[in-house]
């Protein structure tokens, strides 16, 4: 079972300790996954919260593993065609990646890349789009940008080689609304039921996800029927032999 906590950043602070307590709780301290935005939406700034990055590199040192998860997280591009209906309907302005040409991409992932490894002291566990959503100029210039490993909805692949490393849905949940809240919790009460079959099972949840009861007893149940059957993992065992 890969486990993951999304859009970590000062932003977040209270709603990430709850979440990272709610996981701690079901699968240790190092049974789960960190992603961090390096400058949530231009107004939180990594660079700048001394006192967060001394929390992020004790997380690390404690086992958690640590993810780049885009620069600003918030997509600022004009979409068109099948782009423009993955930003509306898959995401509320947060696809950071979808849009990106190679270049703008690469030097974000860079940049971004240099700053959580500095802030940690050491490698990154590979990097993942805000959304899960990736256009060709981020995937052309993930292959350059020398990280280990890739994820989006449906799979964990090697970035490097592109070779596919799990394959199944994620398990996340919706605060946005009332009615993607109920649907999200839908989809997590089926996958409690289908998914155990998969080898692997992915759980993401991210700091929204606190604002309803609903939702984290949702997660809390999802966790708990998991690991009957799925031990906690790391992303890098995907590429152990």
């Amino acid at each position: 079972m890969l486990a993951s906590i999304h859009d970590v950043g000062p932003r977040f602070e209270g709603e990430i300790d709850r979440l990272a307590e709610l996981l701690e709780r079901r699968l240790g301290t190092a049974g789960f996954a960190m992603l961090v935005v390096p400058d949530h939406w231009g107004r939180h700034p990594l660079s700048a919260d001394r006192g967060f990055q001394t929390r992020l590199r004790g997380w690390a040192d404690a086992g958690v593993e640590i993810f780049v998860h885009g620069w600003y997280h918030r997509d600022m591009a004009d979409h068109r065609g099948l782009a423009a209906f993955k930003a509306r309907h898959m995401t509320a302005g947060e696809g950071e990646f979808l849009g990106l040409d190679e270049r703008q991409a690469a030097a974000r992932m860079r940049q971004g890349k240099a700053l959580i490894e500095d802030v940690i002291g050491r490698e990154v566990a590979g990097f993942i789009a805000p959304a899960w959503l990736y256009g060709e100029g981020a995937l052309a210039a993930l292959r350059r940008c020398d990280f280990r490993l890739a994820e989006d909805h449906w799979r964990v692949w090697d970035a490097r080689s592109d070779a596919v490393l799990a394959r199944g849905p994620v398990v996340t949940w919706a605060s946005r609304s009332p009615m993607r809240a109920a649907s999200s919790l839908a989809f997590a009460a089926l996958a409690r039921h289908t998914l155990p079959v998969l080898p692997t099972v992915r759980v993401a949840v991210h700091p929204g996800d606190v604002t309803r009861p609903a939702l984290l007893s949702s997660i809390d149940a999802t966790l708990a029927r998991f690991a009957r059957t799925h031990a906690p993992a790391r992303y890098a065992a995907l590429q152990e032999p």
